[in-house]
């Protein structure tokens, strides 16, 4: 009777280990999805002010290239 005891307490035990480091996984990419949305954000934000200073600069050099 000890060895079915024993098996079923191990077997619980690396259940709840299991269970322990899928909570810990689960944090961790909730944490990761943040960073990827923030990061996204701030790419998105970089390339509309990228193309705001780039608008006037490429009107320039048509105009330049037209004058030529």
């Amino acid at each position: 009777m000890f060895w079915p005891m024993l098996a079923v307490a191990l077997a619980f035990c690396g259940i709840a280990v299991l269970g322990v480091l899928a909570a810990r996984v689960l944090v961790e990419v909730r944490r990761l999805a943040g960073q990827v949305s923030e990061s996204s954000r701030r790419i998105t934000r970089a390339a509309e002010d990228l193309e705001r200073a780039a608008t006037p600069l490429a009107a320039h050099a048509a105009h330049t290239s037209r004058q030529d």
